[in-house]
């Protein structure tokens, strides 16, 4: 699965979390689940987040990468979007998640491509677009998040 690959933020994201002491890297990861699995998000902002992932060891069994796995990808990078799009006084949790899948892949990375389709103070929808290496659709995807205030411990929780 190689090296973890760098983020990439717009510098006044990285200045504001910054600000309040906080790894943007490490919480903008794609958690323990999203580790295991191989997802490395190479690029993140409120306005586009991108992300790739194997497909081997990502498998059902008839070789095919599996759907969940495309959900997996596809809720990490739009989580991350909305969180983006939230600031730093605000937490996405996923509500709604809906996944098209449209066809197979065996090998190689599958890529995803997160952009907003709707950002309001309260909710955050991003439409999630997996393609396989030939740039082929393998799934279409929809994440609304619930942006709630943060809470005390929240940075604690997220840390563990």
């Amino acid at each position: 699965m190689g090296e973890p690959q760098q983020v990439k933020f717009p510098q006044e994201v990285i200045d504001e979390y910054a600000a309040l002491g906080v790894d943007l890297r490490a919480l903008f990861s794609a958690g323990h689940l999203g580790t295991r699995m191989g997802v490395q998000i190479t690029e993140a902002s409120a306005d586009r987040v991108v992300g790739t992932m194997p497909v081997e060891g990502n498998t059902q069994p008839y070789g095919l990468l599996h759907g969940g796995a495309s959900a997996v990808l596809a809720e990490t990078l739009g989580s991350v979007g909305s969180m983006l799009h939230g600031g730093v006084n605000k937490i996405a949790v996923g509500v709604d998640l809906n996944c098209t899948h449209h066809r197979g892949a065996r090998s190689g990375l599958v890529t995803g491509v997160a952009t907003p389709v709707h950002r309001g103070r309260s909710t955050a929808t991003y439409e999630i677009v997996i393609t396989d290496e030939a740039d082929k659709r393998v799934c279409t995807a929809r994440l609304t998040c619930l942006l709630r205030d943060v809470r005390p411990g929240d940075a604690e929780k997220a840390a563990g």
